[in-house]
């Protein structure tokens, strides 16, 4: 097997984050070998292009040995003179799916982490082997064409922007070049429990690799999906800019328009309003977004992922639904459910954000006045104090304060890009 050379390596660091390197990045090391050969390429980068390096290790708080490994690479940042910090995760209560649990409270954390420290990109270590197996994964769940697109080596989460340099090199690779390093790196037992379906991957690649369904060609079916998934999302962008526009931080799309869609760019819309207004890391699963525009077609509504998407005559909405909200209150100058700024007005301690409801439609007689639905209003954010509403920007009772979503209607439509 072909094994990359050093300056190979280094290339297919820097491609990601040249022409215009960060003044900072981070990146996340667990202290196994991928994430360890990263942290060795990108301090050499770092030194390169005066670039400040950090790093960080999550202890899932699992493994016995976790914390050595962790304190291994603190050693190994401190010889690198690269600061490193140490994060301890204990949120499992041993219920549900473990893998994914500590997935999600990973990019958490380290996301918590880098905005502590103004870093706005993160590098992880997957590889070409990590891009495969999550191949085999998802085609063994019948995925369409984003699912085979499995990993992109750029992706914006958690207000994050995170690399995987790592992509078109294999594992092997990696390790060759850490033993011309001299480098040590740990080896998680996990890895080989056959309990974990990424495991089971692992070894089936072993049995059809000398069919040729390697590595390396599962990677290039990613990449052939990757193109693919890019021109149905440019065809949705432009649909969508042709018959949505975003009211009171719902989408509002034209129904005769948009049921004459091809079905996956009408699939494509619907998931990208929902992610954007619900603020998920991650799409609903395919089915429940088909049951839902199946719904829709016959008149009903639906709810799916926090949002609701219904039918008034020949207006399609997708909105906020009420229950995520229901209870969601902060200070005035915080940003509300993920997504809205409240400005203006007097600001004062006793005051606070919360969801418009049913409750404060009740103190505004003439709210229909905003023609907007009552569905769309009552989960806009307004100013209260104690029980008494003091404004509801959105539903025409501004009292000197104003509402704006987070990067505004641009920001959806953007959505519709991304991946």
């Amino acid at each position: 097997m072909r094994n990359a050379q050093p300056r190979e390596l280094g290339e297919a660091v820097a491609w990601h984050l040249l022409p215009h390197p960060p003044a900072a990045l981070g990146v996340a090391v667990s202290g196994g070998g991928d994430s360890v050969a990263l942290l060795h390429l990108l301090h050499a980068f770092s030194q390169a292009q005066s670039t400040l390096l950090h790093a960080i290790t999550v202890d899932h708080g699992v493994r016995a040995e976790a914390a050595d490994e962790a304190a291994q690479v603190t050693t190994l940042c401190h010889a690198l003179n690269i600061p490193h910090t140490i994060v301890r995760w204990t949120g499992w209560d041993r219920i549900g799916n473990f893998q994914k649990e500590a997935r999600d409270a990973r990019y958490r954390l380290i996301a918590d982490w880098a905005r502590d420290r103004a870093l706005t990109t993160v590098a992880l270590g997957h590889t070409l082997d990590d891009q495969a197996e999550t191949v085999l994964m998802r085609l063994g769940r019948g995925a369409g064409v984003d699912g085979l697109s499995a990993m992109a080596p750029r992706r914006l989460s958690h207000g994050i922007t995170w690399i995987r340099p790592l992509l078109d090199i294999t594992r092997a690779e990696l390790r060759e070049d850490l033993r011309r390093r001299g480098a040590a790196w740990a080896e998680d037992p996990s890895n080989e429990d056959e309990r974990f379906d990424r495991v089971k991957m692992r070894q089936a690649l072993d049995v059809l690799a000398p069919l040729g369904i390697d590595a390396r060609a599962l990677g290039q079916v990613a990449s052939n999906m990757a193109q693919a998934r890019d021109a149905l999302n440019w065809q949705a962008f432009l649909d969508a800019r042709r018959i949505a526009r975003v009211e009171a931080g719902a989408v509002r799309v034209d129904w005769r328009a948009y049921r004459t869609l091809p079905d996956e760019t009408a699939r494509r819309i619907l998931l990208s309003a929902i992610g954007w207004i619900s603020g998920s890391g991650y799409a609903p699963r395919r089915r429940p977004v088909l049951g839902l525009i199946e719904a829709l077609k016959q008149g009903r509504g639906r709810t799916v992922d926090g949002c609701r998407a219904w039918r008034d005559r020949d207006v399609l909405w997708i909105s906020r639904e009420h229950q995520p909200v229901r209870d969601l209150i902060c200070r005035v100058d915080e940003l509300w459910d993920g997504r809205w700024h409240l400005q203006g007005g007097v600001q004062n301690a006793r005051l606070h954000v919360a969801a418009l409801g049913f409750k404060g439609l009740k103190q505004l007689p003439d709210w229909r006045a905003a023609g907007l639905p009552r569905d769309v209003l009552r989960v806009t954010p307004a100013v209260w104090r104690g029980e008494d509403l003091v404004a509801a920007p959105l539903a025409g009772h501004r009292n000197g304060w104003h509402a704006r979503v987070d990067g505004g209607e641009d920001a959806f439509f953007a959505a519709l890009l991304s991946h």
